[in-house]
């Protein structure tokens, strides 16, 4: 028997406002068996002395009152994503009682409140300037679901200096960004701002977009903390449903959600901000084992924690406390900023008089607030992100949006393209058909922020701009994104700005018809208003919303070639849509030049590398629905009158487009994988090569994807996982052997006594195109 590891205790009292923790050492497991997340404890002080010594100085002379005010962010500004807009902030600020503000931006709205927290505050003690910075900040760059699909992490680095650069020139120095949650059910809006399903692939996106917030070093002028969220689990929601519960073994959660926060923050991500949701009965706000036992004394974590929208205010609708003892469990769970919701300036002093928390308790908050403040050179120069020059020749710059450009030809996937539909040729007529064919508003994205969706290049305009006069183009919208008047009462109420044609359905279908039987091939563009997916935007139906469906049906008819482009912010169920289109091109909102990069596509001046990171749904049914799912007792084997396995009765098990799909207009071909040894020992390597060729008759990138599978487990273990990928350029007729190396390290996972490990014995590995388009080979773990 395998002695019980010290998280393994500490995962007994999981949830629990405080628990109790061990300061035994974790055993030695037997054979391969490591554990990691050692218990240690949180540094009293910092390990930089002269840091230390400032804000130790700094401490020493401010109140308890204003040691609660650094602890309290306010929104101020353009934006409110909640109920509540703080007030009175110009007399907080002044009197201290202000740690932070969102929202705002501008050297000019920056300044003014910084100058109110530097001059008219006892100790002078600087904001910190947080926002939504998400996929972009003035240029705005794909969906973080879209940068994902490109696989390509220097791009998706790319997109956040651009953004760290661009914010910064706005007065900002804080974006809460990276979301690294797993998501796997295609209902939850949020989805569209991760990186989706995998874990593996997560871990890199989020170090890569922390990297290209903070470069090096948080102090140059140029680059922002990032925030990494939600901590934890948020992906994971009961129903799809936003702000939903989640529960999940622990097993699941270390395995397959977590890792990305932890890459993320070995990263060096400055910030981590709390979920919304419950984690084992008690939400992650006032999780005690989640923020300080785990975050702190095992993963190490020295930056702050802040919550999210009045997440401390919303513990009262889940059912633990009144304000005062929300405010105290938030604290003593080891949250450090309360955004929006003033409990912590409402409530702290008084919970001190009554001995509900410790002066120490706030105390530990207001240093790592100040360090943060500190990390930046904020001390140093309050005024350091305020630049109205910058802030008048960083934005939108022409390198930026050829950049944004650039990356959002690599995030579009090519899904189907029967007979070679496209590229299209560069001569005739096409119908450009449906809502968002013209449409601006959409093409930035849900979470855009500052972006100016005036800015965006639309559809229509893109293909203008590339094919000029040599394509004619026969216009028709179609059909409204929906009909549905209480939706559009939701969506315009929160920035939707749909326009409605008030035409009847069947005029508007009459009108493409007759479009498309005057052109030579159909162009559909078809999807979700922006509002429809981000947060608080989940969908219990995921096709295509309103008449678009009837629409295309309408076209199919006319006989002609039918191409869907689609722009979404999550998978669709596109059934119908894939049996009957030519080809199908998924270019989710694809930002500010989304329309010039969707035409370089279209027309064959960029051939589509993109690659799905999370699983299309054949029906809503499905989901949630993931490519490293595990075996049952009895899996279906394909034995169509074989009733007693696990299956559907009325739809397939397979999705519709499996996690890794993309196609291109070339084509590639894969030897079988070769091992250098057939079996290995810890301390050793294993490569794995596979010659991939170009067969076809374009230049194109391909993304050669290796997963494993562990056989046979102490727990069960995923059909595959994904350990590794490799996005390559061959010219066409060109081959390139493309090799990984596989350590014990790389078989490691979280066993039943939650020790991380890896076990003797047999294992497959995976490379191909898709992680349903795979040859095998096989290897023995000594």
């Amino acid at each position: 028997m395998k002695k019980t590891s010290t998280i393994f205790l500490l995962l007994l009292c999981m949830g629990c406002a405080q628990t109790a923790s061990t300061s035994q050492e974790p055993a030695a497991s037997e054979s391969a068996a490591q554990t990691t997340m050692p218990a240690t404890s949180v540094p009293a002080r910092s390990s930089d002395p002269e840091m230390d010594r400032f804000i130790t100085d700094l401490m020493a002379k401010m109140s308890l009152d204003e040691k609660i005010g650094q602890l309290n962010l306010v929104s101020v500004g353009f934006d409110v994503t909640g109920p509540i807009v703080s007030e009175n902030v110009d007399e907080n600020i002044k009197r201290g009682n202000v740690g932070g503000v969102f929202n705002t931006y501008t050297p000019i709205a920056v300044r003014k409140l910084q100058e109110l927290a530097v001059n008219s505050s006892r100790h002078k003690i600087p904001l910190i300037f947080g926002y939504d910075v998400i996929h972009g900040h003035r240029t705005i760059f794909p969906i973080p679901l879209g940068l994902s699909a490109s696989w390509d992490l220097q791009a998706i680095e790319r997109s956040a200096r651009i953004a760290a650069e661009e914010a910064t020139a706005d007065g900002l120095n804080w974006v809460f960004s990276p979301m690294v949650d797993i998501a796997r059910d295609a209902r939850w809006g949020r989805i569209a701002e991760g990186a989706g399903e995998d874990p593996f692939l997560g871990s890199r996106i989020a170090e890569a977009m922390v990297q290209g917030y903070q470069l090096d070093n948080m102090k140059d002028p140029n680059t922002v903390m990032a925030c990494v969220k939600h901590f934890a689990l948020y992906g994971a929601a009961e129903a799809g449903r936003d702000y939903g519960t989640v529960d999940m073994s622990m097993q699941r959660m270390f395995n397959e959600f977590m890792p990305p926060y932890k890459a993320a923050l070995d990263a060096g991500a400055g910030s981590v901000m709390t979920s919304f949701n419950e984690i084992n009965g008690v939400p992650a706000t006032g999780n005690r084992w989640l923020m300080t036992e785990l975050l702190r004394e095992q993963w190490g974590f020295d930056g702050f924690v802040v919550t999210d929208y009045t997440a401390i205010n919303e513990m009262i609708a889940h059912g633990v406390g009144n304000e005062s003892e929300v405010a105290a469990l938030a604290l003593k769970a080891g949250v450090d900023m309360d955004m929006v919701g003033e409990l912590f300036l409402k409530e702290l002093k008084a919970n001190v008089e009554r001995g509900t928390v410790t002066e120490e308790e706030i105390n530990t908050a207001c240093r790592r607030v100040l360090e943060a403040k500190y990390k930046l050179g904020l001390f140093e120069d309050p005024f350091r992100y305020i630049n109205e020059e910058r802030g008048k020749t960083a934005m939108l710059t022409k390198e930026h949006r050829e950049a944004a450009r650039e990356i959002a030809r690599k995030s579009m996937v090519l899904l189907k393209n029967d007979k070679n539909t496209l590229p299209l040729k560069s001569s005739g007529s096409i119908a450009l058909i449906g809502p968002l064919a013209r449409n601006q508003r959409d093409l930035i994205g849900n979470w855009s922020g500052a972006g100016d969706w005036k800015q965006a290049v639309s559809v229509e305009q893109g293909i203008r701009n590339v094919m000029g006069n040599k394509v004619k183009i026969n216009y028709a919208k179609g059909a409204n994104l929906t009909d549905d008047a209480q939706m559009i009462r939701r969506l315009n109420a929160h920035g939707g700005e749909l326009e409605l044609d008030k035409r009847s359905s069947e005029a508007m279908i009459k009108e493409a018809v007759q479009a498309a039987r005057n052109s030579d091939v159909i162009v559909a563009v078809v999807g979700e208003s922006q509002g429809m997916s981000g947060e608080a935007a989940s969908r219990a139906d995921i096709g295509l919303p309103g008449q678009q469906l009837v629409l295309l049906k309408a076209l199919k008819q006319t006989g002609k070639p039918l191409v869907i482009v689609l722009m979404n912010g999550r998978p669709l169920t596109l059934p119908w849509e894939h049996e009957n289109a030519n080809a199908i091109l998924e270019t989710w909102f694809a930002g500010t030049e989304a329309g010039n990069a969707i035409a370089d596509v279209l027309f064959g001046s960029y051939n589509p590398s993109g690659k799905l990171t999370v699983t299309f749904p054949r029906h809503v049914g499905q989901v949630p629905i993931f490519y490293n799912a595990k075996n049952t007792g009895r899996p279906f084997n394909g034995e169509e009158l074989n009733k007693y396995t696990s299956r559907y009765m009325d739809v397939p098990n397979e999705p519709l487009y499996p996690f890794g799909h993309g196609l291109s207009y070339t084509s590639f071909t894969y030897s079988k994988p070769k091992l250098s040894k057939a079996s290995m020992t810890a301390g050793e390597s294993l490569e794995v090569s596979v010659e991939v060729r170009n067969t076809g008759n374009y230049d194109g990138e391909e993304v050669v994807q290796l997963y494993v599978q562990d056989v046979v487990g102490s727990i069960t273990r995923p059909v595959k996982e994904l350990k590794g990928f490799q996005k390559i350029m061959l010219k066409k007729g060109e081959s390139r052997t493309v090799t990984f190396k596989l350590t014990a390290d790389d078989l490691k996972f979280y066993n039943n006594q939650m020790e991380y490990v890896y076990e003797p014995g047999e294992f497959k590995v995976y490379v191909g195109t898709s992680s349903s388009e795979l040859q095998e080979a096989g290897f023995r773990l000594n």
